[in-house]
């Protein structure tokens, strides 16, 4: 894997950057984030990368910080969630109002991001709270509630009824994070 580009900027046509690293020209496709803070062209630039394989292609992201290239990291494990559309995250929030989006669950920060919807932007929030904005107590110092109450809530916002999402929270094994129990609910839905 390639975790880090050093080299000379050759060019920047947004969102791609071509990095001449001693002859060899590496495409990177970098979040507008990035991409304002570079250098200008035949500068040296350093860029945190991410290699993602499709079957069909090799495509190198590169981000300016180390805690850009980690939310692009956590992003790509939601399912439904590609390279692109992270990448659009990151360049219509910083990483910081990803992390302040998250704590307060406010989606209407998201969906205002091209190619964000309103379904795809309740399963970010839900996803990313434990990653990103999550407290792990609730307010007060209290025990949080059971998480098979807040995986039926997400299932629930996501558009299932209460039938749906009842059956996939009993199929589930005890003990799993809230968003581990969403990710294997949505899977099961998914195949009923």
């Amino acid at each position: 894997m390639i975790g880090r580009i050093t080299g000379v900027l050759v060019e920047k046509h947004p969102p791609l950057v071509l990095v001449d690293v001693q002859g060899v020209g590496y495409e990177i496709d970098v979040p507008m984030s990035t991409f304002y803070n570079l250098p200008p062209v035949g500068e040296r630039v350093l860029l945190h990368t991410q290699l993602v394989v499709r079957e069909d292609a090799h495509f190198l992201f590169g981000f300016g910080t180390e805690g850009e290239r980690e939310a692009f990291r956590q992003l790509l494990k939601i399912a439904g969630i590609g390279a692109r559309t992270a990448l659009a995250v990151l360049s219509g929030l910083s990483v910081n109002d990803l992390r302040q989006a998250v704590a307060a669950q406010d989606g209407g920060r998201l969906v205002k991001i091209p190619g964000i919807g309103k379904k795809t932007a309740e399963r970010l929030l839900l996803e990313l709270r434990d990653r990103l904005g999550g407290t792990g107590t609730a307010p007060g110092g209290a025990e949080p509630p059971p998480a098979s109450s807040d995986v039926l809530n997400a299932l629930l916002a996501l558009g299932y009824n209460e039938r749906e999402a009842s059956w996939a929270i009993k199929q589930l094994a005890a003990g799993l994070s809230v968003s581990e129990g969403i990710r294997q609910a949505l899977k099961l839905l998914s195949k009923a």
